[in-house]
């Protein structure tokens, strides 16, 4: 499919985008410029423009003389950055107990059953879908651009190790539970509960993470 001129290399951006979140481009992977040129049937200049974009998210690196390439969260990453998350995701859900109408609850609650069905099915790519969607709503609750605008930057880069927590032992259950009970100081209005609630979800977030690489590191052990 052909891409629209209009803001072109914005368009590149987030296919490219797409496909890292998803795995077709791998963290680690060369990004060959002509191949994704004739993939996407568009011109170099665009598409190192996207790459540009990219790498000042954090989502690519370009390293000199040799390219650009996905890029890889490292174990400093992801501890540098969950507790920074924590703190400003729990703070939208403290804006968000104390800005919810019922209307707005009552849309948390269509997403929280779904999320709620997919945990029992386990179906651990639509679940982390649902997921990520209850997270973008609270953030739009909080109505607070500039924690929307930093969290965002963030996310992106977690995003890349985030679903996999969800494979841990038990975890796609205990992550529900989080879930169900950040909501549940959103219904009754309680921030502080909520700001608590959610300051866990990503504190265990990442230590389901820890937990996984732990386990990787003793399989391949001699």
């Amino acid at each position: 499919m052909r891409l629209v001129a209009n803001s072109l290399h914005d368009e590149v951006a987030q296919r490219l985008r797409e496909r890292i979140f998803s795995g077709d481009l791998r963290p680690g992977s060369f990004l060959d410029e002509p191949v994704l040129a004739e993939q996407l049937q568009i011109s170099r200049t665009p598409l190192r423009e996207a790459l540009k974009v990219l790498t000042a998210e954090g989502l690519v690196r370009h390293e000199p003389r040799r390219g650009c390439f996905v890029n890889e969260v490292t174990e400093q990453d992801l501890d540098d950055i969950f507790p920074v998350l924590a703190l400003l995701e729990g703070r939208c859900a403290f804006e968000a107990a104390l800005n919810a109408s019922d209307a707005d609850l009552q849309a948390l609650q269509v997403l929280h059953d779904k999320l709620e069905r997919h945990a029992r099915a386990r179906r651990i790519n639509d679940y982390y879908a649902a997921n990520y969607a209850i997270h973008e709503a609270i953030i739009t609750l909080a109505d607070n651009r500039w924690l929307a605008q930093v969290i965002g930057d963030l996310r992106k880069m977690v995003r890349l190790a985030r679903l996999r927590q969800l494979h841990a032992p038990g975890r796609l259950d205990e992550s529900l539970g989080e879930h169900l009970a950040v909501f549940a100081a959103l219904r009754a209005r309680d921030a502080a509960g909520a700001e608590a609630a959610m300051r866990v979800h990503l504190t265990r977030q990442r230590e389901a993470l820890r937990e996984l690489g732990r386990n990787r590191l003793a399989k391949v052990a001699p």
